[in-house]
C-alpha cells in the first residue's frame, strides 16, 4: 500500500469534492425549533419583528403563527461544542476522520478564516419543526496567495430539511485554509 501523502495534495483534495463532509451522516437538530431559543436570538440581536415573539400579531400574518428568524437556520442543527482539544484545533470544532480539511492541515495549511456565507430560505420555520442538515463539499480552489498567506478556498453546501424531508433552506459556506505569514495570527 502506498503512502497517501505520496499522492499530490491537489489529487488528494479532489477525491472529497461532491461528497459528504464529516463521517457521522446528517446533523440532526438536538431540539425542535423552540420559543426560548428564538427569544435568546431576538434579544441578542435586538430584532423586534413581532412575528417572532408576539403570537397575536403573528397569527394575523400569512404565516399563521410564530416563526423563527430565518438567519437562525444553521443554529438549529449545530451540535453542542466539544471543548476538549479546541485550542489544539485553533478554536474550531473538529472534523472526525480523513477529510479535505484534515489533508490541508497535514500539508501545513493549518490556519482558517471564514470568508463568506450565503443563505437561501425556502420557508420560515415554526416552533416544533425538527431540522436536519447534510453537508457536501462543493469546491476547493487552486492554491491562492492572499494577504494572510498562501492557501485554498474551501466551499461546502449545507441543505436543511424539516421533519417531512422538505428542504427549508441552504447555506453555502467558504473558508480560507492557509499557511499564515509571519506576524499573522492563525
Amino acid at each position: 500500500m502506498s503512502d497517501e501523502h505520496s499522492v499530490p495534495l491537489r489529487e488528494r483534495l479532489e477525491e472529497f469534492i461532491g461528497k459528504p463532509m464529516g463521517g457521522d451522516g446528517p446533523s440532526v437538530g438536538p431540539d425542535p425549533v423552540n420559543l426560548p431559543m428564538i427569544r435568546h436570538w431576538v434579544d441578542a440581536l435586538d430584532d423586534r419583528n413581532p412575528i417572532y415573539l408576539d403570537d397575536a400579531a403573528a397569527r394575523r400574518t400569512p404565516f399563521g403563527g410564530l416563526v423563527a428568524p430565518p438567519a437562525m437556520l444553521q443554529s438549529w442543527t449545530m451540535g453542542r461544542p466539544t471543548v476538549q482539544g479546541i485550542a489544539e484545533r485553533g478554536g474550531a470544532p473538529g472534523t472526525p476522520g480523513r477529510s479535505a480539511l484534515s489533508e490541508l492541515d497535514a500539508a501545513g495549511y493549518t490556519a482558517t478564516r471564514a470568508t463568506n456565507s450565503e443563505l437561501e430560505f425556502e420557508r420560515y420555520l415554526h416552533p416544533g419543526d425538527e431540522i436536519t442538515s447534510t453537508t457536501m463539499l462543493e469546491s476547493i480552489s487552486d492554491e491562492k496567495r492572499t494577504a494572510l498567506g498562501t492557501g485554498y478556498f474551501v466551499t461546502w453546501m449545507s441543505t436543511y430539511v424539516d421533519q417531512q424531508g422538505e428542504v427549508v433552506g441552504r447555506q453555502r459556506f467558504r473558508v480560507l485554509k492557509f499557511r499564515a505569514e509571519a506576524g499573522v495570527p492563525a
